[in-house]
């Protein structure tokens, strides 16, 4: 499927409710404690910025970001198992990096399990620098796992 699916036609576009069952299906086959519908639902009815990335119009990633006083909070971030590896991670971040600017933010943050190697290679790549750590942030399978807080300025 990722050989294909590169060469496919990818459309980003704004997430919509009747997106939600094919993001629940992404967010649990990518990770052991995905988010909830309710979780989603809540971000759409506040105005976060929710993106999805199509590939021949089938959902492949979201992402789900706030963005407020000149900074953005990169909330999600979610590429279907099946699709990793092609660069699509790279393309949601960099989409929403774009979206932050425009929306007039001057530092980007985010948090990643210390586990998640990948995406913190990929946030590395972007330019994110860790500025913290938040104890005990993330469900894990004995107990808890800290957060990584990543921190990148896109002015």
């Amino acid at each position: 499927m990722s050989a294909v699916l590169k060469d496919a036609m990818l459309i980003f576009r704004p997430m919509v409710e009747d997106d939600l069952p094919g993001i629940m299906r992404i967010e649990q086959e990518a990770y052991q404690f995905p988010w909830t519908e309710t979780i989603f639902r809540d971000c759409l009815r506040v105005g976060y910025c929710c993106w999805t990335l199509e590939s021949d119009d089938e959902l492949v990633a979201h992402g789900v970001m706030s963005v407020a006083a000149g900074e953005s909070h990169i909330l999600n971030l979610c590429v279907h198992p099946d699709s990793q590896k092609i660069g699509l991670g790279k393309d949601m971040l960099s989409h929403l990096m774009e979206i932050a600017r425009h929306h007039g933010a001057e530092m980007v943050f985010l948090e990643v399990r210390p586990s998640n190697k990948a995406a913190i290679r990929l946030y590395m790549s972007a330019g994110f620098d860790e500025v913290g750590i938040r104890n005990d942030y993330y469900p894990a399978e004995s107990g808890r796992e800290d957060a990584l807080i990543m921190a990148r300025n896109i002015t």
